[in-house]
């Protein structure tokens, strides 16, 4: 019985083909997901939220992400507003 032998595997080739960035960053996603995900779930209680005239019960994440949101689109519109106040000013 003759055992088969295995491929002799490049050594050249591997060292070309291989990426440490790119698997840098793949685990660096891993790390962001996974943390994401405790976020959640440590953040999954119930909170009340008072407004002026009303109460709400909400979750706490979607809190946490609502105020997120209603950041992310206040600095886009400062942006804006900053970039045309530039543009205002060039032109004088």
């Amino acid at each position: 019985m003759r055992l088969r032998r295995r491929p002799n595997i490049d050594t050249r080739e591997l060292r070309e083909n291989w990426q440490p960035r790119l698997y840098i960053q793949l685990i660096a996603l891993a790390l962001l997901i996974a943390y994401a995900i405790a976020f959640v779930l440590e953040n999954r209680k119930h909170v009340h939220l008072h407004f002026v005239v009303a109460t709400a019960s909400v979750s706490l994440i979607w809190l946490v992400l609502l105020a997120l949101a209603i950041g992310v689109v206040a600095g886009v519109l400062l942006a804006q507003l900053e970039r045309r106040g530039r543009r205002r000013r060039a032109r004088e």
